[in-house]
């Protein structure tokens, strides 16, 4: 080796030919969490039903049905995914905990609320509908809904696949991060 220093590992041999994958991006849902059966239980009369997600009590209007699947959960809410029986789309739910708790945490919801619903731009997830309490005297949770992507930029990020240009030309030029 000339110039001196430490050799190089040799270049990685050819092998055969792997199957192409599946980009990272597409169908990540059902993969992290299969088909689960997740109980309805209605309340209000019938005009709110409740689930159980990570934990957390959802409460949305009966027009969101199953399958419920949980999604995740990020700084300020969990999600999970609903079919919306009124359009035939599904949706993504956030549900805000305590959303009014204090200043702080009521101003960001605030803004997260005027900010997405004046964006409407196809490079932004887009707010779909915000549930309203079932009773105006015991509001405390927020419950955002948004159009549901196949996935978000922190699960790209943490997978091993490396990224090619089509992974790329995806993130920047369609809606697949948010």
């Amino acid at each position: 080796m000339e110039g001196g220093g430490r050799p190089q590992p040799p270049d990685t041999q050819m092998a055969e030919a792997a199957p192409p994958q599946q980009p990272v991006y597409q169908n990540a849902l059902p993969l992290m969490f299969p088909r689960m059966q997740i109980p309805a239980t209605p309340s209000y009369g019938g005009r709110f039903i409740q689930y159980n997600i990570f934990g957390n009590i959802f409460e949305v209007t009966a027009k969101y049905k199953p399958p419920i699947m949980p999604i995740g959960e990020d700084a300020y809410g969990t999600f999970c995914s609903a079919l919306n029986s009124e359009t035939n789309e599904s949706a993504a739910i956030k549900k805000i905990v305590n959303a009014f708790g204090n200043k702080v945490d009521a101003k960001r919801t605030l803004r997260e609320i005027k900010l997405l619903r004046y964006m409407a731009h196809e490079n932004v997830v887009a707010i779909r509908d915000v549930i309203p309490p079932p009773q105006r005297e015991c509001f405390n949770d927020v419950y955002i809904v948004y159009e549901l992507m196949d996935t978000d930029l922190h699960q790209l990020i943490c997978c091993n696949q490396k990224f090619n240009e089509e992974h790329y030309q995806v993130g920047i030029y369609t809606r697949g991060f948010y």
